[in-house]
């Protein structure tokens, strides 16, 4: 029912209207009464076969949502209903930020793939804290933090992190320090080891200070040459990082079968969906035999239906996300998966 008659009615609205318009309804269902239940009766499929121990915490299954779909921290528990077991919030800066000019998001539906260069447009930490405070996560939380786009110097980088990831560190379970957003001026550079220890080390050093032990994971692109990411992972497994999210949106086109003057026209912004699972499976399959499984990753990126996940998790990931197949495939994308898995 979803791709034959919700998803073409979605579909003639613009993409990041009815994201937002989505978003809200999830949010207005939750007061009509039994609606959860129903929801999560038809959605969620349960399993002691699915459950995983990563980082130190247990998951219910190996699938989760994707940075991307709730940008501001408001929406976890109605997207919980579908049979997430965690879900990435983000990503979030320490001040609210408007992102790019609309429009921004693009749909190539001939591809299953998205075009964004949303330039994370988010309502700050203070705003997720607030909502989490609230309404209390039912779910596994994992926050994608980034930096303010106006934050240029090394130092205004570096704080921005460590404000973000000390502010957060009470209300959420796990971190990812997202330093591949293709659409941010600068941000890929912190994938430079160099830079990037100078992130992540302030991070580290401060999560000695609290009592309670919260992973944080380090977002990789796609796009990354090899011996950079090799350096990254020499880095990681060497400071204490706990893993790695493999990976971000693609700047690549390849491998695209809409029409090539469309693409040109859209522009610039990192592509996501089913063109991009070679290119994240190669990716996993890397990090996984040159580290020899001692970091565990969570493999994202072109994740359209079961077949995907099997291979992503055979690959060596231990956990996956998915985003723009939950828009492509609909509310039993997970279903779907997990069934496969069991």
């Amino acid at each position: 029912m979803y791709k034959q008659l919700i998803r073409p009615i979605l579909f003639r609205f613009s993409p990041e209207g009815t994201h937002i318009m989505t978003l809200k309804l999830l949010r207005s269902l939750r007061k009509v009464p039994l609606c959860a239940n129903l929801v999560k009766l038809f959605f969620r499929c349960k399993s002691q076969s699915l459950k995983r121990e990563v980082f130190g915490i247990e998951f219910p299954n190996p699938v989760g949502l994707a940075a991307g779909i709730d940008k501001n921290g408001e929406t976890y528990n109605e997207l919980s209903w579908f049979g997430f077991s965690f879900i990435e919030i983000g990503s979030l800066t320490p001040e609210p930020q408007p992102g790019n000019p609309k429009p921004r998001l693009f749909r190539l539906p001939q591809d299953k793939a998205l075009i964004n260069r949303m330039g994370i447009n988010n309502k700050g930490i203070n705003h997720a804290i607030g909502h989490i405070i609230k309404d209390k996560p039912k779910v596994i939380l994992c926050a994608s933090i980034a930096k303010n786009s106006t934050s240029a110097s090394d130092s205004d980088i570096i704080e921005d992190y460590k404000r973000s990831f000390s502010r957060l560190y009470d209300f959420v379970d796990m971190f990812s320090v997202n330093v591949s957003c293709p659409n941010v001026e600068g941000l890929q550079n912190l994938q430079d080891v160099s830079y990037l220890s100078d992130v992540i080390d302030p991070l580290l050093d401060l999560r000695i200070c609290y009592d309670t032990y919260k992973p944080l994971l380090v977002k990789v692109s796609p796009d990354i040459p090899g011996e950079e990411l090799e350096e990254i992972l020499n880095y990681c497994m060497l400071s204490g990082v706990d893993g790695i999210i493999a990976g971000n949106t693609t700047t690549s086109r390849e491998g695209l079968t809409t029409n090539p003057a469309r693409v040109e026209k859209i522009g610039k912004g990192g592509l996501s969906g089913a063109p991009l699972f070679e290119r994240s499976l190669a990716l996993v399959k890397h990090i996984h035999e040159y580290t020899g499984g001692r970091l565990p990753i969570i493999g994202v990126g072109g994740i359209m239906g079961p077949e995907q996940a099997k291979l992503m998790l055979d690959a060596g990931a231990s956990l996956i996300e998915i985003c723009t197949g939950f828009i492509y495939e609909g509310p039993s994308a997970v279903k779907k998966i997990l069934r496969k898995l069991k």
